[in-house]
């Protein structure tokens, strides 16, 4: 069974230096409909102007994970952490037993359009100590394939996530396929971060997201600059918030 999440139906967020997309539940956006899906809370579609951004702030217990797809996001943290996050690479911040970070675009003219997701952690990872984690996958490593970001064990060059997750990204353009076999009792979830792409046969354009429950196979394919990100799921409806 395959659920359309349109990119038009989301919640909309309008704050001047802020534009934003909710794909779930999120601030003063409320859909009891989308309050997450399985452990995936957070999907926003961020795009902050020049020279602005979001200032310190608190997390705990919570996977955090940016992906940028314009511009230039700087990240600093109370775990010391400083780095410049750039189309490419991917960061992942374990808030655990607490953190405080900030996210600004450090460009004085161009904006920044990015995603930030959350998952919520594993009961067993509950209160860990924070850590931070960053890589960079070249496009190559993306093209015309799902190329493995988060895993639970860090495998296969992945982000180690504290969770029973796994996400994956693609590009896909013309006659390229992608694929994802999805074990017995596993959800998934598709974001199209840009382009558009064919999901087992139903198109979705940039924004939209899928929910996919009793599916054996994710298949991607005719892709026009698509940009995809796959979630690999554990098949329980919603988040559970502690």
């Amino acid at each position: 069974m395959i659920e359309i999440r349109k990119a038009a139906d989301r919640g909309i967020a309008e704050h001047g230096w802020l534009s934003s997309r909710h794909t779930f539940s999120f601030a003063q956006y409320f859909d009891p409909q989308q309050v997450g899906f399985s452990d995936l809370l957070v999907i926003n579609d961020d795009r902050v102007a020049a020279g602005r951004g979001f200032g310190r702030h608190p997390h705990r217990d919570m996977e955090i994970f940016s992906y940028v797809l314009e511009g230039a996001l700087e990240h600093k943290d109370s775990m010391g952490n400083g780095s410049t996050i750039v189309p490419g690479d991917v960061q992942l911040m374990s808030a655990g037993s607490g953190v405080a970070h900030s996210e600004y675009n450090p460009s004085p003219e161009h904006r920044v359009h990015f995603l930030q997701i959350w998952i919520l952690p594993s009961e067993a990872s509950l209160g860990a100590a924070p850590r931070y984690q960053q890589m960079h996958v070249p496009p190559e490593e993306k093209r015309g394939k799902l190329r493995l970001m988060l895993s639970p064990d860090g495998s296969d060059a992945s982000l180690a996530l504290r969770q029973d997750a796994r996400v994956y990204a693609a590009h896909l353009n013309g006659d390229e396929t992608a694929s994802l076999t999805l074990a017995k009792e596993r959800y998934a979830y598709i974001h199209v971060a840009e382009g558009e792409v064919t999901l087992n046969g139903i198109r979705l354009g940039a924004g939209d997201g899928a929910k996919l429950r009793e599916e054996d196979t994710v298949t991607l394919t005719e892709g026009r600059d698509a940009q995809v990100l796959v979630f690999d799921l554990r098949a329980v409806e919603t988040p559970a918030m502690r």
